[in-house]
């Protein structure tokens, strides 16, 4: 899989942000590929460059592979990153790294790491134990809160991914800045074996996954005095866009500042799936009574989960279908969801008959994607993710808008010593 020739990447490319890198050079080490960014994150304000959250995580990834890496600093606008130890070769099995900022997201270090940290299966089956020391509730980025209630448990589901997974110390990026802490805990793809999907997604959708919402799990992390406001407000509103549904409160804690304010709503369906949107506020609050910033943030948060369960509706959420792209590339076979794009699917393709009898149904709905830029459904951030994953892998195919992925299969054998 090595290259000798790096593959050049244009970081203003679709959504042109911190994301298109992370996902880029979690890939390159993974298969070793040698990369070049240029313009790195070229459509985000104040200039772009790397943050001190990127440079944390890659400066981490460079010395796991071994990468021999220019520009790696806080500023950047180009990257050259040239890994050449694969994820076989790691030996450190308790891993901590701590990000220069308490702003930096350790969510985000997450997404860089993980991807190389779950093929590094050694000879023994050791497991992985991962600190990531920065915030754990940051501005855009997924919250501590998100990974645990949404994404780490459809990689579960669907992929057999088991993370272990503890908050140690929450940190914020709003208030006084405090760095926080998470800890997580799993077992490597042993070398030799592939990432499979183990429960597949239905390809369109199935009594059970709309027709009503079973429960409603609810997290607040608000001002001590603004929790029973923020409860009963989520209450009200969910009450009335989703009668007679089930509302458990799994987290009412008080955030410790006053401008520290955030809530997460995870839908979960009759047939096991789950949505999941929150609002960490980000708005003037200081003149606002407690109850109006309530009824403000629930009304949000209500107005959004209901659109995405009922208007814009797709088997995984907004935010999943990004995170997704990785895991649904590097996985053997194919993988697919239902969401609105699918509608359209039967009547744009067409039979492919070489495929054989056997496979005639399903090729007759498949119509292979064009991938020299980003492209399917869903949001800019997911139809990035797309292309980066088929600029690095170009043995992954996919299908129908961006609904369906054919994954590269990528398998590592043990390295010697």
């Amino acid at each position: 899989m090595k290259s000798s020739k790096p593959l050049l990447l244009d970081g203003s490319t679709g959504e042109g942000g911190g994301q298109l890198v992370r996902l880029a050079c979690a890939l390159a080490a993974v298969t070793s590929q040698p990369i070049r960014i240029i313009n790195v994150r070229g459509n985000r304000d104040r200039g772009g460059g790397l943050k001190s959250q990127h440079v944390s995580a890659i400066e981490w990834l460079a010395k796991a592979t071994e990468a021999e890496v220019d520009g790696l600093a806080v500023g950047s606008k180009t990257l050259d990153f040239r890994p050449t130890a694969p994820p076989t070769a790691l030996m450190n099995r308790n891993i901590v790294i701590r990000a220069e900022g308490s702003a930096a997201s350790t969510l985000l270090i997450f997404q860089a790491v993980f991807p190389y940290l779950l093929f590094s299966g050694n000879k023994s089956g050791d497991p992985i134990e991962l600190e990531i020391h920065g915030s754990t509730n940051p501005s855009f980025s997924p919250s501590y809160e998100y990974l645990d209630q949404v994404l780490l448990p459809t990689l579960q589901e669907r992929f057999a991914i088991v993370v272990e997974r503890r908050l140690k110390k929450r940190g914020w990026t709003k208030g006084s800045f405090a760095q926080g802490a998470i800890w997580l805990k799993f077992q490597p793809i042993p070398s030799g074996q592939t990432l499979r999907l183990v429960k597949p997604w239905n390809d369109e959708p199935r009594a059970g996954d709309l027709g009503k919402i079973r429960r409603i799990d609810v997290s607040i992390l608000v001002p001590s005095a603004m929790r029973e406001p923020m409860e009963n407000a989520m209450v009200q509103y969910l009450n009335a866009e989703f009668p007679e549904t089930e509302i458990d409160f799994v987290l009412n804690e008080d955030s410790g500042h006053d401008s520290r304010m955030y809530v997460l709503a995870v839908a979960h369906s009759e047939s096991g799936l789950r949505w999941g949107q929150d609002f960490l506020y980000d708005r003037s609050w200081k003149k606002k009574q407690l109850t109006t910033l309530a009824k403000e943030m629930a009304k949000s948060v209500t107005t959004r989960l209901w659109k995405q369960t009922v208007v814009h509706t797709a088997a995984v959420d907004e935010y999943l279908q990004d995170q997704l792209v990785v895991f649904q590339a590097l996985a053997e076979g194919r993988t697919t969801y239902w969401n609105r794009a699918t509608k359209e699917r039967d009547a744009e393709a067409q039979p492919d008959l070489a495929e054989g009898i056997d496979n005639l149904r399903l090729e007759q709905r498949l119509r292979q994607d064009k991938t020299h830029e980003p492209f399917g459904f869903g949001s800019t951030h997911a139809r990035t993710a797309r292309w980066v994953a088929s600029e690095l892998m170009p043995m992954v195919r996919w299908f129908n808008n961006g609904t369906t992925c054919e994954g590269a299969g990528i398998s590592l054998p043990l390295k010697e010593a």
